[in-house]
C-alpha cells in the first residue's frame, strides 16, 4: 500500500479537461451538477406552487359543495313551510264567513227571530264568501241560457224544447267553479234538445 491518498472524485474530474475528443473536465461536471440542482429546486418550487393551487381549489370545492347542501336544505325547509301554510291566507278569509255563519245560526235560534234580518245576514255572509273566493282566483260558472260546453258543464238531463235553440243550458242544478282558470267542478245543467 502506498502512503499516497487516492484522489477523490472531484479531484479526478478536475484533472480531466474537455478535449476536442469530447472528454469531460471538472468544471463541466460542476456546472452540470449545479444546473441539475437548480432544475430540481425549480421543479420543487413548481410542485409546491401546484400543490398549493390544488389545495386551494379543493378547499373552494368543499366550500361550494357545503354551500349547495345548505341551500338545498333551506329550499327544502321553505318548500315544507309553503306546503304547511299555503292555505293560511285563504283560511283567514274563510274565518270571517265561519264567524258570520255561527252568528246567523245563533240568531235563528231566538224565539222572536226576524226572518228578514236572518235573510239579510245570510246575504252578507254569502257576499263575504264570494269576495274571499274571488280574492283567491275562484270563479263561479253559472251557464244559464248559454251554449252547452262539455269542458265546463255536465248535462244531467236533456229536455225537448221548440222555442229554445238545441244544446242551450236551460237550468243549472249546481253551479260549477274554476280555480285560476282550471276547472274544479263542472256545472250540473239541464240542456235543451231539438224536437
Amino acid at each position: 500500500m502506498s502512503d499516497k491518498a487516492e484522489p477523490t472524485l472531484n479531484e479526478t474530474e478536475a484533472a480531466h479537461e474537455l478535449q476536442p475528443s469530447g472528454e469531460v473536465t471538472g468544471e463541466t461536471v460542476e456546472e452540470s451538477v449545479a444546473e441539475t440542482l437548480h432544475d430540481i429546486d425549480s421543479i420543487k418550487e413548481e410542485l409546491e406552487a401546484a400543490t398549493a393551487k390544488a389545495d386551494e381549489a379543493h378547499e373552494q370545492l368543499l366550500r361550494t359543495v357545503a354551500d349547495m347542501e345548505n341551500q338545498k336544505r333551506r329550499q327544502a325547509q321553505e318548500l315544507e313551510k309553503a306546503r304547511k301554510f299555503a292555505l293560511e291566507g285563504f283560511v283567514n278569509e274563510l274565518l270571517q264567513v265561519w264567524d258570520s255563519l255561527e252568528l246567523g245560526v245563533k240568531a235563528s235560534m231566538d224565539e222572536g227571530a226576524d226572518v228578514d234580518k236572518l235573510r239579510e245576514g245570510s246575504e252578507l255572509t254569502l257576499k263575504l264568501l264570494s269576495d274571499a273566493m274571488n280574492k283567491f282566483g275562484v270563479e263561479q260558472i253559472d251557464p244559464r241560457e248559454q251554449p252547452f260546453d262539455p269542458e265546463q258543464h255536465q248535462a244531467m238531463t236533456m229536455v225537448p224544447s221548440a222555442d229554445i235553440e238545441p244544446n242551450t243550458v236551460i237550468d243549472v242544478f249546481q253551479k260549477g267553479y274554476l280555480l285560476n282558470g282550471r276547472l274544479v267542478r263542472p256545472a250540473m245543467v239541464v240542456v235543451s234538445q231539438g224536437e
